[in-house]
């Protein structure tokens, strides 16, 4: 399917696994975890207990390494039968912590790719998880002057990105968002008339993938690598 990009003036990015390694920092941390909890259940058990309390507390905790943490304490309680030791409570709470201390890597190009494109468009930043870590990370990343705004978004919604564009006087027709998710940086921008590009990364959390029905028909394009942008844009 061709799309026609002439019209674009503003472009959102994702950070996390778009800019920046983000997912893989979560399945390190889930073999930990599961070593940790070995004696009392199986690893696959302890997988799918772990995922199903996050989903469970995404109401309540929202995204990001924080609420990661606190949904591993409550599975770590429950899978235990509430036996685990303060020590291995303990070595959960340090995952988390660890986690928060990880190095800013950027993905191959990110720096190229904001630089050329800030020449002619305006970028903003728009990601969602916990407000402080994802300022720590976007400090550490050295991007922070590449982008006109920066949102730190409760969640990726259509509500949520209809919200920022009318809070930015951005026309969807406009806007072109760049991300690593169907779920969260492609089909919403979509079914708002905006335009989106996928970027696929390596791992994907379970909670963001997508059936190919959900895709089927929708209008947006799907490249290997964020250097491909500029083949598309430039």
């Amino acid at each position: 399917m061709e799309i026609n990009y002439s019209n674009i003036k503003v472009i959102g990015f994702d950070a996390d696994d778009t800019l920046w390694v983000n997912e893989t920092y979560f399945r390190e941390a889930e073999i930990e975890f599961g070593k940790l909890l070995s004696d009392y259940e199986t690893i696959n058990k302890i997988d799918q207990e772990l995922f199903k309390k996050e989903i469970s507390n995404l109401d309540i905790y929202g995204y990001g390494v924080k609420a990661f943490t606190l949904s591993m304490v409550e599975s770590a309680l429950e899978i235990s039968n509430y036996n685990v030791s303060a020590k291995t409570i303990e070595a959960i709470l340090n995952i988390g912590k660890n986690m928060l201390d990880k190095p800013v890597d950027l993905l191959d190009g990110v720096q190229e790719v904001l630089q050329t494109l800030s020449n002619k468009y305006k970028l903003i930043l728009a990601t969602k998880g916990d407000l402080l870590d994802q300022e720590r990370k976007l400090e550490k990343s050295g991007l922070t002057d590449y982008f006109h705004h920066i949102e730190v978004l409760s969640d990726k919604k259509e509500a949520n990105y209809s919200k920022l564009l009318n809070h930015l006087d951005i026309n969807p027709s406009e806007f072109l968002m760049i991300g690593n998710s169907l779920k969260s940086d492609v089909l919403p921008l979509v079914n708002i008339k905006a335009h989106a590009i996928h970027i696929p990364f390596h791992t994907t959390w379970a909670h963001e993938q997508v059936t190919k029905k959900e895709t089927n028909g929708k209008a947006y394009k799907t490249i290997k690598s964020l250097t491909d942008l500029l083949k598309i844009l430039d």
